[in-house]
């Protein structure tokens, strides 16, 4: 089929955008952390019959300590700080600016891998870099009294977002790093389908390490009964099935299949159109009116994602 590639990758988009609907209402339900932790520990469920099903193992096998330990630092930063950053700034500034804010994960894998893994930061990168930062400034900046530039949207939010945004980039440079010592650790006589079920292997690993941060972090501001409560709220609980299923679940796997059939950066740059999706169903969800400065600025935005991966 023609496209199918890029079909997908829109699809990837759509369900990355549910996600993040889901994700807010399960948030303000439910609270930030214990959405995650129910959502991580569903995914690490989902993750292991599918690893049982083409391996015959319910657990990441073949993977040894280093892979563990680089995978699980990717969670720590990726999930455990990025996402809680995330989800808490849904609490604050919705999930339409928080999406915003997820655009800055490609400039922050940039300078993470430039600076852990020695990658080339060109010119073209701090370009792109900066026509991100452009767009995210028009969408949250106004002219105040005076003509002073002042934020639109509370601080607490506006860190979040850049915490979101950091945590999501330098935890996907982890995360490589743990599945190239993943990779090299896979013996040669392991099963044909352990190359293309590596990253659902890795992705449970980080699943894993990701839960028990966030219950460990529950524990030491004494809200575990929270997590207990949450399991009685069925409608919390429908939201953390619906953005776990159209997340780690269908959206990781999807994301993988679409660099099967078109160029990656094609792919990506489809796959991060979320921030732009996510504007009229949420304006209209929620009653907010959409302001052209917030279009230009989201477009602005992607332009500079397009510019990292097509440049």
């Amino acid at each position: 089929m023609q496209h199918l590639g890029e079909i997908i990758s829109l699809v990837v988009a759509v369900s990355w955008t549910v996600t993040a609907i889901f994700a807010d209402k399960a948030s303000h339900r439910l609270g930030s952390m214990t959405t995650n932790v129910i959502r991580l520990v569903l995914a690490s469920l989902f993750l292991a019959i599918l690893l049982w099903i083409t391996l015959g193992h319910p657990y990441p096998v073949f993977a040894d300590g280093k892979a563990w330990l680089w995978l699980g630092l990717s969670a720590l930063v990726g999930y455990v700080f990025g996402d809680w950053c995330l989800f808490n700034s849904y609490l604050s500034i919705g999930a339409r600016f928080g999406q915003l804010f997820m655009t800055l994960a490609p400039p922050m894998a940039a300078i993470a891998g430039w600076i852990m893994l020695g990658e080339t930061l060109t010119w073209k990168s701090m370009l792109a870099m900066a026509v991100t930062l452009c767009g995210i400034a028009i969408s949250i900046l106004s002219r105040g009294d005076g003509h002073k530039v002042k934020l639109s949207l509370p601080l607490k939010g506006v860190l979040l977002g850049l915490g979101a945004g950091t945590g999501q980039g330098v935890g996907l440079v982890l995360s490589k790093i743990g599945m190239q010592h993943y990779e090299a650790a896979v013996p040669a006589g392991a099963p044909e389908l352990m190359e293309t079920m590596l990253p659902f292997a890795s992705t449970m690993i980080r699943a894993l390490i990701g839960s028990l941060g966030f219950l460990a972090l529950m524990a030491l501001q004494k809200d575990l009964p929270r997590l207990k409560a949450a399991f009685h709220d069925r409608k919390g609980m429908s939201y953390a099935l619906i953005l776990t299923l159209f997340g780690p679940v269908f959206g990781v796997s999807l994301s993988l299949m679409a660099v099967q059939y078109t160029d990656a950066g094609i792919a990506s740059t489809l796959m991060a159109l979320t921030p732009v999706l996510i504007i009229l169903p949420y304006a209209i969800m929620y009653k907010q009116k959409i302001h052209l400065k917030e279009i230009i600025g989201v477009t602005v935005s992607m332009a500079g994602v397009a510019m990292f991966f097509l440049l």
